[in-house]
């Protein structure tokens, strides 16, 4: 685990429903965009299969060391798009198993929540509305800058179904449980300014300075050692459930650093040395 490969640099696309680039030349940051922006970027099967295609990509680039999702337009994603829930409606007149249903959900989940295989940070930057599944792909990045006038809303229960697309884990680890039920049970949205205190997202910005703002924090997190990165942020995304199982896979990891990485330690010590 955590072994540098030989180089594969990341595809980028300049045309389709998802588009990829890099940071201002710095081929370490990738850039995604979600582009429907006629739609507000809704989320289809289509775009999906493109987005899971993408994310395949990015990970066969071994030195890649942060992407950053944002979407065209004035909007983030306005959520799953209509035409595709119609047609489960259809269906479900028909499913009486339900299981039709519940797998087309999962599969379709699964093509936007791959981005939380890539084993590199992830921003998102919340450019505009962010609605129902927009949210719920948003929230499962590692950090969210939002546009301040951004309406922001797991907004399920206003059609008429449960919440999906690991909405009901993400949300109440991020704002708490309580708050997190009151947004579910109501569908009411917050603003991008009000998301900050409550935690769902890192900062908010006018709509402008979001993509900017996500871009120089992701240079920031870039700049320190690759290995020690993209191991904490698998630790933090596992969710450790005790102080044991932190320390355990702490201790596992800072193992591997001194082994793998002991130059760039000693390099380090020896640089605070210098400044003390």
């Amino acid at each position: 685990m955590f072994r540098r490969s030989a180089a594969r640099l990341f595809t980028k696309r300049t045309s389709g429903l998802v588009l990829v680039d890099n940071a201002g030349g710095d081929d370490r940051i990738a850039v995604v965009t979600l582009n429907n922006p006629d739609k507000l970027n809704a989320l289809t099967v289509d775009m999906g299969n493109e987005f899971a295609t993408v994310v395949k990509d990015l990970k066969a680039d071994k030195d890649l060391r942060g992407v950053v999702v944002t979407g065209a337009g004035r909007a983030f994603s306005a959520g799953g798009d209509l035409a595709f829930l119609r047609s489960r409606v259809a269906v479900g007149a028909e499913d009486t198993t339900h299981a039709l249903n519940k797998e087309e959900m999962l599969r379709f989940y699964a093509r936007f929540l791959s981005l939380k295989t890539l084993e590199v940070p992830v921003i998102a930057a919340i450019n505009g509305h962010a609605v129902g599944a927009g949210l719920c792909m948003a929230m499962a990045a590692d950090i969210r800058i939002a546009a301040a006038d951004a309406k922001l809303s797991v907004n399920f229960t206003r059609i008429g179904i449960h919440p999906g697309m690991a909405a009901s884990y993400h949300l109440p680890r991020l704002v708490g449980p309580q708050r997190a039920a009151q947004m579910i049970l109501t569908g009411a949205p917050v603003l991008g300014e009000e998301s900050v205190p409550m935690g769902l997202c890192l900062k908010a910005l006018p709509a402008d300075e979001v993509l900017p703002a996500s871009i120089s924090l992701m240079k920031e997190i870039v700049s320190a050692d690759a290995m020690c990165t993209n191991q904490a942020v698998l630790t933090i995304r596992s969710g450790v459930s005790s102080q044991h199982e932190a320390t355990d896979r702490e201790s596992t990891c800072q193992s591997f650093n001194f082994r793998e990485g002991g130059h760039i330690v000693a390099s380090a010590l020896d640089a605070m040395t210098k400044r003390s």
